[in-house]
C-alpha cells in the first residue's frame, strides 16, 4: 500500500484515504529498504506468531510471558538460535510486538539477528521454527546453527 511519507496511507484517487493495514506479503521488500539502525532486529511471520501462542499456552505460560530470542555461542557452525519464554524484559532488551506476542531481544543478539525472519514450517518429518538470517554465511543441516 502506498504511503505519503508520514506512515499514513496515501490518498486514493478521488480524495479518500485507504484503510491502514499491514501487508505481510510486501514485508520482505519493505525490510530490504530499511537500514540496520531503523529496523527491528527480526520479524515473526503470522504462522510463527500463532505457533508461539500455542506453545506458550501448552507450556502453561500466561500472555504476560514474552518470547525471548537470542544467539548463543555453540552449535555445529559457531552460533545457535535460542528460543524461550521470559516474563520480564532485561535492561537493554529490544521489545517487539507481533499480534499479541511480545518478543525480547538482548543487545548482543540483536546485532546478529538484524533482518532475520522467523517462520514456522510443517514438514513430513515434523515441523519447527525456521530462521532466515541474511547475516548467516553458513548454516548446518539442523537449521538452528549458523556462522557469520
Amino acid at each position: 500500500m502506498p504511503h505519503d511519507g508520514e506512515n499514513r496511507p496515501a490518498p486514493l484517487p478521488g480524495g479518500g484515504r485507504a484503510a491502514h493495514r499491514v501487508d505481510f506479503a510486501g514485508l520482505r521488500l519493505y525490510r530490504s529498504c530499511m537500514n540496520e539502525e531503523t529496523s527491528a532486529p527480526l520479524v515473526l511471520t503470522p504462522r510463527a506468531v500463532e505457533m508461539v501462542k500455542q506453545v506458550r499456552a501448552k507450556e502453561g505460560f500466561s500472555e504476560a510471558h514474552a518470547l525471548r530470542v537470542s544467539v548463543v555461542g555453540g552449535g555445529c557452525s559457531g552460533f545457535s538460535y535460542q528460543l524461550g519464554f521470559d516474563e520480564h524484559a532485561r535492561e537493554g532488551d529490544q521489545v517487539l510486538e507481533y499480534d499479541g506476542v511480545r518478543v525480547l531481544v538482548d543487545p548482543s543478539s540483536a546485532e546478529y539477528l538484524v533482518g532475520t525472519e522467523i517462520d514456522f514450517v510443517s514438514r513430513l518429518h515434523g515441523g519447527g521454527f525456521q530462521f532466515s538470517n541474511p547475516k548467516a554465511t553458513h548454516t548446518c543441516g539442523c537449521g538452528s546453527s549458523f556462522a557469520v
